[in-house]
């Protein structure tokens, strides 16, 4: 292949970069997807064989020991299956569609959970429900947008909160900055997406140890089938094959269902925000995998990549792109990648962010800079603040600190 050819090739792949990601998702889906089907066949299909068999052998002697004919029992039994779809069991449960049962039913509905035990029979009831849920769910889609958003500027407050009292408390800035830090302290700082990934995997995990231990003796769960649960209600899968508040009475019933809900809300958003957290770390593993296959043939950045063999902080496999678009930053060469791009591909900070940071340890620098000038350490009180020779960085630090030491001795 001829080198116009190969970087012409390369433009092209990084033109369209998008369709490239989106081609590489639906492929790992695939893949997953195969995968999860063969672990799934492997472990159930033993099971459900089995249950069949025990089905089938119980049939026959129900069928032998009372003289019913199959083809009669095989017909009550698809009465009963219709009774069981109306929301009739045998033991005693709530009403289905009460005050209480229809909100519990709304809930599931809005929130995409969709249990499947309460489904409406009548005509007017499936065309209510279309455009209740049409309207119903994109609400609630957007309000489990806007707790992400806040949550994420809560834990950048917290965040940055505590890194500058750490920073503060460290004894590490002159007193200068030391009490005007907050003018120095990182305005463009956002946290890394692996913490916030990680607490909202924490509050996640919390939430549904305590809704276990909740559902565990109040609806007579196993605790991992209380854990099982959780996980499906919370993540809106909602299979329907354990389902919370249907007997007909409770010990204590009332902070029972208040109790649920709060469960079932704080879950599902705390999920939800966590499934968004990971999708932008997997897109930008996507970008990555992208970035070195478009790279591979790429003899102009294989070349970069020898002679810039430190691997970038701020993303993952990205070597020197920071410093290439620094030198030509409107070339269209093979495999840029503008501030905006690597921004909208779900990094959470910026090289300018980070930029922003290195003014800590400038102070940092300046401190050391003007101990090892003067051979002991030093701080400045305040009466070289009076005399006005106090602050700069590095040598005009030092120069400011001898001219204050001079102005003191006079």
């Amino acid at each position: 292949m001829m080198p116009g050819q190969r970087l012409q090739d390369c433009r092209s792949l990084h033109l369209n970069e998008d369709n490239g990601r989106f081609v590489l998702l639906a492929v790992l889906i695939i893949l997953y997807l195969l995968c999860g089907a063969a672990v799934f066949s492997a472990i159930e299909r033993p099971s459900e064989l089995r249950a069949h068999g025990r089905w089938n052998g119980t049939l026959h002697n129900f069928s032998e020991t009372f003289n019913i004919s199959l083809q009669d029992l095989n017909s009550f039994l698809r009465e009963y299956e219709a009774a069981i779809a109306a929301g009739i069991r045998a033991d005693a449960l709530r009403p289905r569609w009460d005050f209480t049962g229809a909100f519990y039913f709304v809930g599931t509905v809005v929130s995409t959970i969709g249990f499947g035990m309460t489904t409406p029979v009548t005509v007017a009831g499936k065309v209510f429900l279309i455009f209740y849920g049409l309207l119903g769910c994109a609400a609630t889609i957007l309000f489990f947008n806007l707790f992400l958003e806040r949550i994420i500027t809560l834990l950048a407050v917290v965040m940055k909160a505590v890194r500058e009292r750490r920073i503060i408390n460290s004894g590490l800035l002159p007193p200068g900055i030391r009490h005007d830090f907050s003018k120095y302290s990182l305005p463009g700082w956002k946290p890394s997406v692996y913490h916030v990934m990680l607490i909202l995997a924490l509050s996640a995990i919390t939430i549904s140890c305590c809704a276990s231990a909740m559902y565990t003796p109040v609806e007579g769960w196993a605790y991992l089938d209380s854990l099982y649960f959780c996980f499906v209600t919370f993540s809106t899968i909602g299979f329907g094959d354990f389902v919370s508040s249907q007997s007909a009475a409770y010990e204590y019933q009332s902070l029972y269902r208040v109790a649920n809900f709060l469960f079932m809300l704080t879950g599902v958003c705390c999920i939800y925000s966590l499934f968004n957290v990971i999708s932008i770390v997997i897109k930008q593993v996507l970008n990555w995998m992208l970035e070195k296959m478009s790279c591979l043939f790429c003899q102009r950045c294989n070349k970069a990549n020898v002679l810039l063999g430190r691997r970038n902080a701020i993303r993952p496999g990205s070597k020197g792109r920071q410093a290439r678009s620094a030198t030509s930053p409107d070339s269209d060469g093979p495999c840029d990648s503008d501030t905006e791009g690597r921004r909208l591909s779900g990094e959470m900070i910026s090289m300018k962010d980070l930029a922003a940071s290195n003014k800590v340890s400038l102070a940092i620098m300046q401190k050391q800079l003007s101990e090892s000038a003067n051979g002991y350490p030093r701080t400045v009180c305040g009466s070289s603040r009076h005399n006005g020779f106090s602050g700069g960085v590095g040598a005009l630090g030092i120069m400011n600190n001898r001219l204050a030491e001079t102005s003191n001795s006079r």
